[in-house]
């Protein structure tokens, strides 16, 4: 028996946390995987799992998107597989102490991994994706993306910046049949905690959503048509309002003089 299929989905990150979710969810929707993470011991674990659970075809793909060498063997595969229909960008790393307690070299793997990787393997999937007329992009963000002053600055920094490459691209992209979804996830029950510094067990509870939770309502965001999901966001008009403003306001920069209080 043959399984329909929606096409193959790339996911980085993918061997634990929202990634391990997002390929769980995604299999079962009817995508074959190709799974990218540094732990191959790990993802060849989800791959049998899952492929023995969905009878999906799963690849797994060791990388270090850190890496130059291993970024551009994944990059390669976004342009030249074309059963690729989905790419979720989920590859990052967090921080949570100060910028004066952060070492500058850890902020600069930080940038690699959370803008450059991303924005290169965006760069390498949505060619073919126009060539084809159809594809879509999930990147993976944070509401830090708007709320800066909640934890690192140069975190806040790199999620801003997938949120403006995401509103950005969905712009330029729409009309040649591309899909952009930003996801905006608030405090979330991952490795992701203890790997910035600070374990998910310190933080209130309530705040914290569930990995399943949480990608669960991204993918109910993506398949209403949403271009930025948030998830913990229970009243949803807030930010129709507050992306309402920002268009207007980005309508009231161009002048030729300077404004009257600058006078």
């Amino acid at each position: 028996m043959t399984l329909s299929t929606k096409g193959t989905a790339l996911i980085t990150g993918a061997s634990s946390g929202i990634g391990a979710v997002y390929a769980d969810r995604l299999a079962r929707q009817g995508y074959d995987l190709i799974l990218v993470a540094r732990s191959r011991a790990r993802l060849n674990a989800l791959a049998e799992r899952l492929s023995d659970e969905t009878g999906r075809a799963v690849e797994v793909v060791a990388a270090d998107l850190k890496d130059p060498t291993d970024l551009r063997r994944v990059e390669d595969i976004l342009r030249t597989d074309a059963s690729i229909t989905l790419l979720v960008n989920n590859a990052g790393v967090g921080g949570v102490m100060p910028l004066l307690g952060s070492p500058v070299d850890d902020m600069e793997d930080m940038i690699t991994l959370n803008v450059t990787a991303l924005m290169r393997l965006a760069y390498a999937v949505v060619p073919g994706f126009v060539a084809r007329g159809t594809g879509a992009v999930i990147n993976i963000a944070s509401i830090v993306a708007i709320a800066p002053e909640i934890l690192n600055g140069v975190y806040g920094g790199t999620k801003a910046f997938v949120l403006s490459l995401s509103q950005s691209m969905q712009h330029e992209l729409a009309d040649k049949g591309i899909r952009v979804q930003a996801v905006l996830p608030s405090a979330t029950a991952t490795d992701f905690w203890s790997e910035a510094g600070n374990p998910v067990e310190n933080l209130p509870q309530e705040i914290v959503m569930s990995a399943e939770d949480m990608v669960d309502a991204a993918l109910a965001g993506f398949a209403s048509g949403e271009v930025v999901t948030i998830p913990g966001l229970h009243e949803g008009q807030e930010w129709d309002l507050y992306e309402a403003q920002r268009r207007k306001l980005s309508g009231l920069f161009g002048h030729s003089t300077a404004a009257p209080r600058y006078r």
